[in-house]
Order: structure tokens, then C-alpha cells, then sequence
């Protein structure tokens, strides 16, 4: 009965221990790395296995019995890991020779290290197996358990008949139940402890989803933010788009009522000035009609580019007649430079990059009231991280009302002017310079704009020499 009171004695010392690990798990190495958790285990079970032998039953001074297995065991089922088990089982092992240097000793760190090796052995069986993890810690405790019971037979310094009839049918028994006993206890712990762990990753990922929402909260404002402006751009453009339709098409129905009507009493003259009043509204009104349909091929990216070859010289040609007669309207001066150096071909879409050039060169003299407007060619190497390529560039400059460095980005979105106010001062629609960029974009190049309110504009084409230049 002496050897049953020191192993529920040992199952107490062990449950304390066992709580005071679980603490130091919970609350010192919860958040730490794998490998110090790691490490931490192997010396709580090691300490546990030391302490179970301070307080074991000392059948003479040499020889102790206790549960110093049962660390062993429970580390077995719970890491079930070969060099941890080696390592647990040599420490406990080691850790007996604390009280004293004697035979007894020695065998005690052979069987514990021998019991490490067996239990590193069945790890394979550990990890691989479905069977439930009480199943597989009562085969574990029955093995170790008759392997500690085979050792201390074999290799301990007790008579080999008087342990098998005097020590073992008490030893291996209560051996047994306490392990199992204790096995239960350490499970309760463990659960306790993965229950914590579900808790605290609950907590997290609530932590994380809240901050998640908290995100998605400002990225919707903003949208929403975004689409409130955006809804009052396309407010202002439909009622400019409105004024700007109902113009043309006024003085189109109007003029042809009025030639109708008094065909037979108009002179000539007059049949002449209405005939180019009508004809100069019809193409303002296609004009119009044009910038919608490329704003909604380019959005639907159906714009087709028909890449040619071109004469350079012929470019500035193909803008100087239009806008030449505009510039004496206007009292402008209209400059036209080409620099030096200038390639004699580029390979691009003749028809976009005069729709580029002229609603450059419209807006430009739309907004210019004294002064003069400018068109210069040149080119220019410009460097792309490790890679120099050259381009050629139109620039189209002004002595104009001039673009706030804060609105740069903003007149180059549909349906957006600098100022609401300036299509009603000045007309049209916000639509050129949005389709200009998205032209450039298709041709492989871009706009660049160099502005500042009260002193002018210049808007920069720039294209490749050649389709892939860029």
C-alpha cells in the first residue's frame, strides 16, 4: 500500500505541476514562437518527471519508485514528435542522478532513455492513426508503462524474484491507473487550453474583421463621396450638353422654316447667309455628335486605330487651314515652328492625331482672348527606368485664361471643365481633352499639361517614332 500512497502523492505533485504549466503556457508562452513553446514543453515535462522523483517512495536509499513516466507519456500523446520524446525521456532520465550518484541511478537514466526511444517509435503510429486520441493514450500508457516494469526487472538492482512477487503487482497496477487517471486530468487542461486558443482566435479574427470593415467603411464614403461628385459633373454636362444641342439644332430649324416660308421673296444673299448659317450649325451639331460616340467607343473599347505612315511636314498642314482663319477672327496670331531634327515619317493614325491636334488647338483658342496660340514639333528623348526612347511632340501653347495647378488632373475627366461656370461663359461640352488623352493612349503615347491660372496653357502630345517605340 506504501507504493499506491507515494503515487497519488506523485498525481498530486504532478496536477500542481501541471497547473503551474498550464499558466506559464497560457500567459508567458501563448504568444511566443513555435520552437520556445517547443522548448518550454520539454522543460515543464522535464521538471514535472524531476519532482514526481523528489517526492517518490524510497525503498532504500538508492532506489526510488514514482511516476516520473507519466511526463513522458502525456508528451508522447500530446507532441507526438521523435527527437522531443528522445530528448524528454534522456532529460528525466539525467535528472534522477540529482539524487545521487549511485547504480540505481545509472539504470534509471537507462531506462528512461530507453522509454524515450520507445516512445519516439511510435510516433509514426501517433500521427498516421485515426483511432481517438483516449484509445491511442491508453495504448501508451500500457506500453510504457510494462516497458518501465520489463526494464527495472532486467536492468535494475532489486533481485529479479523479489520485484516480480513483492514490488511489481503493486507498482505496475496503480502504475496504470494513476497514469490513466492523470492522462484525464492533463486532457481536461489541454481541452481548457485549446478552448482558450479557439477564444483568443475568435477575438483576433473579430479584431481583424472589425478593422476590415472599418476599411471598407472609408473606402465606401469615399465612393460615395466620388459618385456624388461624379452625379453633379454629369448633371452640369447634361445641361451644357442640352444648351450646346438645342443651339445648333434651333438655328437649323429655325433658318430652314424661315426659307420655307418665304422661298420666293429671299434674295440671294440672304439665301446664301442662312444656307451658311445652317450648314456651319449642322457641323457644330456633328461635331458634337462625334465627341459622344468616341467617348462611348473608347469606354467600350471598340475605337479602332489604323496604324499608316505619315508624313510629318503634312501634320501641321492638315490644322493650319482651320485654325488660320479662326486666328484672324479672333485678332490672334497663330505660330506654327517645326525644329530641327525631325523625323521625315512616323507610323501612327493620321485621323486621331488631327482630332488630338484640333481639340487641343480649339481649346486654346477658345480660351485666348489677346495674344496668340503656338503649335511647335520637335522631338525629345525622354528615359523609361533603364531604357532611352525617343518621341515626337506637339505642343500646343497659349496666352490664355490659364489652368490652377489644383485642377490639372481634373479637366482631363469626362464631363469636367476647371470651373462649371466656364461652359456657360464659354461653351462646350468637357468632353475634348478626356477624349484626347484616351486618343493618345490608343496611339501608344501622352499628354502632358504646363499650366498656371492668368499665363497661359501648353498641352504637350507626345507619340512614339514607330508602333512599340515607346
Amino acid at each position: 500500500m506504501e507504493y499506491i500512497k507515494v503515487f497519488l502523492i506523485n498525481t498530486a505533485v504532478l496536477i500542481t505541476v501541471a497547473y503551474i504549466g498550464n499558466v506559464i503556457y497560457k500567459h508567458v508562452l501563448g504568444r511566443a514562437p513555435v520552437h520556445l513553446k517547443t522548448a518550454g514543453w520539454v522543460l515543464i515535462a522535464i521538471f514535472a518527471g524531476w519532482t514526481s522523483s523528489f517526492f517518490g517512495y524510497k525503498l532504500d536509499e538508492n532506489v526510488i519508485f514514482d511516476l516520473r513516466i507519466v511526463p513522458l507519456i502525456i508528451s508522447a500523446v500530446a507532441y507526438p514528435q521523435p527527437l522531443l520524446l528522445i530528448v524528454i525521456g534522456i532529460g528525466t532520465g539525467l535528472m534522477r542522478l540529482t539524487f545521487g550518484l549511485t547504480p540505481a541511478a545509472y539504470v534509471g537514466v537507462l531506462n528512461l532513455s530507453l522509454l524515450g526511444l520507445a516512445a519516439a517509435a511510435m510516433t509514426p503510429w501517433l500521427r498516421r492513426s485515426r483511432t481517438s486520441v483516449l484509445v491511442k493514450g491508453l495504448i501508451v500508457i500500457l506500453v510504457i508503462n510494462i516497458l518501465n516494469t520489463v526494464n527495472i526487472a532486467v536492468f535494475g538492482v532489486i533481485p529479479f524474484g523479489r520485484y516480480m512477487t513483492d514490488i511489481m503487482p503493486a507498482t505496475l497496477p496503480g502504475g496504470v491507473v494513476l497514469s490513466i487517471l492523470f492522462g484525464l486530468i492533463a486532457r481536461d487542461f489541454h481541452l481548457e487550453h485549446m478552448r482558450s486558443q479557439q477564444i483568443q482566435q475568435a477575438n483576433r479574427l473579430l479584431s481583424e474583421q472589425t478593422e476590415e470593415l472599418h476599411k471598407n467603411k472609408i473606402v465606401l464614403e469615399e465612393r460615395a463621396k466620388q459618385l456624388m461628385i461624379a452625379s453633379q459633373y454629369k448633371s452640369e454636362f447634361l445641361a451644357n450638353m442640352s444648351h450646346e444641342l438645342r443651339t445648333p439644332l434651333n438655328s437649323i430649324i429655325n433658318l430652314s422654316q424661315m426659307v420655307e416660308e418665304h422661298e420666293g421673296s429671299l434674295t440671294g444673299e440672304e439665301i446664301s447667309v442662312y444656307g451658311s448659317i445652317i450648314h456651319r450649325s449642322g457641323q457644330d451639331l456633328l461635331l458634337l455628335i462625334n465627341d459622344i460616340l468616341d467617348l462611348s467607343k473608347v469606354e467600350a473599347g471598340k475605337l479602332e486605330v489604323a496604324n499608316e505612315i505619315i508624313s510629318v511636314s503634312e501634320i501641321p498642314v492638315l490644322v493650319w487651314q482651320q485654325f488660320d482663319v479662326i486666328a484672324r477672327q479672333k485678332g490672334l496670331q497663330f505660330e506654327l515652328v517645326e525644329r530641327e531634327g525631325l523625323p521625315d515619317f512616323i507610323v501612327s493614325d493620321p485621323q486621331r492625331i488631327q482630332q488630338i491636334l484640333r481639340n487641343l488647338l480649339s481649346n486654346a483658342f477658345k480660351f485666348t482672348h489677346s495674344g496668340g496660340v503656338s503649335l511647335t514639333i520637335r522631338t525629345e528623348r525622354r528615359r523609361d527606368g533603364k531604357r532611352e526612347t525617343e518621341w515626337i511632340a506637339f505642343d500646343v501653347r497659349d496666352t490664355g485664361i490659364g489652368i490652377a495647378k489644383n485642377k490639372h488632373v481634373r479637366i482631363f475627366e469626362a464631363f469636367q471643365q476647371a470651373d462649371g461656370t466656364i461652359s456657360r461663359q464659354y461653351g462646350g461640352t468637357g468632353l475634348g481633352l478626356s477624349i484626347s488623352r484616351d486618343l493618345a493612349r490608343l496611339l501608344g503615347g501622352f499628354i502632358v499639361l504646363n499650366s498656371e491660372e492668368g499665363k497661359g496653357s501648353t498641352f504637350s502630345l507626345y507619340l512614339p517614332i514607330s508602333p512599340g517605340g515607346r
